[in-house]
């Protein structure tokens, strides 16, 4: 993208497009604050940009016809989400409609190196089947905390090798367009944000559980990153005094109980005890167990299963009660890779929620799943790189 904003009217309009898709001059004449004339400048300066076209006749307010604006069809985003165990990538048109995506499994532990070339892999396939002739911009979610200006990971507890590495330098020499790097949850959250559930909410949570925990601290609808990109890092706050080892050094910390890793040990240890049928029988079918496995045989009624269920919701509820005392959020949105444990989880974690924070807080609280799903990074990404582009100063 090479055309620049050049005022806050621009952006105003660009994003209200993206937003909202096409509009009548008229519309945007109601809702963006300008005079008629002047509207109708910025309006013919963006269409000389080629950032935004001509899109027919509005339909008739009576007086004179309106003609309906948008967003460059040509425009296309990047959105690239790399999580602990797997990758996914999409390509979206300028309204983050997605046109293209793919996922993989990949072990984030394998390196910066061998995983940006597999991201690039994806995004050529995806470009090679004609989702993209050319890429505008590309935002990138990374499940470690990131120093948010440079786009660099900073001493990711589930990322060796990770630490310093110049992600958004290297992808953006490797793709040829404007990049940028955030934490997971963040990008998620942005997601949920823009075409989730959270679409009118202002101040609101997202917390992630999978092979990490992490929360996306959404406030008057920006993201706090905090002072060095690591606010929301809630997987390291302490559950259980002198507790379990945690990958990060620590003891008893929130990852150490109910990360997918923690739960993978806790369920091999249910089934090699004989504690639980269900596990104990897909153990010895399969020789491991994964987070479908455990899923299973809770739905199967599985007592044990069931009840590994439930603490996990019950510690991540304890946290989470805490940051809703704090934080007095408008909605709790819960998203990640073990949300497909079921409504056993989330019931867990909302009795907790519920029980242990403050009536004034809860009272009108919504603590629901995540509507996007596996979705919700990519898109959160594309929202990432395309309020940074369409913003004045970038």
């Amino acid at each position: 993208m090479t055309a620049r904003v050049a005022n806050s009217h621009q952006s105003t309009l660009l994003l209200r497009l993206r937003d909202r898709g096409s509009q009548s001059r008229a519309v945007l004449g109601e809702v963006i604050d300008l005079s008629r004339s002047k509207l109708a400048v910025e309006i013919d300066r963006l269409l000389e940009t080629g950032l935004v076209v001509q899109d027919g006749v509005a339909a008739s307010r009576g007086g004179r016809p309106s003609h309906n604006i948008r967003l460059s069809p040509d425009l296309r985003f990047l959105g690239i989400d790399i999580g602990a165990t797997s990758v996914d990538v999409a390509i979206t048109n300028a309204e983050l409609e997605i046109l293209g995506h793919l996922a993989e499994p990949l072990d984030v532990r394998e390196g910066p190196v061998a995983v940006c070339e597999r991201v690039l892999a994806m995004v050529a396939e995806l470009r090679a089947a004609g989702h993209a002739e050319h890429l505008d911009g590309a935002g990138v979610g990374v499940p470690g905390p990131v120093r948010f200006p440079e786009g660099i990971p900073v001493a990711p507890p589930i990322m060796p090798g990770w630490d310093g590495y110049p992600l958004r330098e290297v992808l953006g020499q490797e793709l040829g367009c404007p990049v940028l790097v955030d934490n997971d949850v963040n990008v998620m959250a942005l997601g949920e944000q823009h075409a989730g559930v959270a679409r009118s909410v202002g101040d609101f949570l997202f917390v992630k559980i999978g092979t990490g925990i992490g929360c996306g601290i959404v406030a008057d609808g920006r993201v706090h990153r905090g002072v060095t990109g690591s606010a929301g890092d809630i997987g390291h706050i302490q559950v259980e005094p002198n507790g379990h080892l945690c990958i990060c050094g620590n003891q008893g910390c929130l990852e150490a109980y109910f990360g997918g890793n923690a739960l993978i040990r806790d369920a091999r240890a249910l089934a090699a005890d004989a504690r639980s049928p269900e596990l104990a029988a897909r153990l010895a079918s399969t020789g491991a167990l994964t987070l479908a496995d455990v899923a299973a045989a809770a739905a199967a009624g599985d007592s044990a299963a069931l009840e590994l269920i439930r603490q996990g919701g019950h510690r991540t509820g304890q946290v989470i009660a805490s940051l809703v005392s704090f934080f007095n959020p408008a909605m709790v949105v819960i998203g990640g890779g073990l949300t497909g444990l079921g409504h056993t989880l989330l019931a867990s974690i909302r009795t907790q929620v519920y029980r242990q924070s403050p009536p004034l807080a809860t009272g009108n609280l919504p603590i629901v799943l995540s509507e996007l799903g596996s979705t919700a990074g990519v898109i959160g990404a594309t929202r990432l790189i395309s309020d940074h582009l369409f913003s004045v100063a970038h």
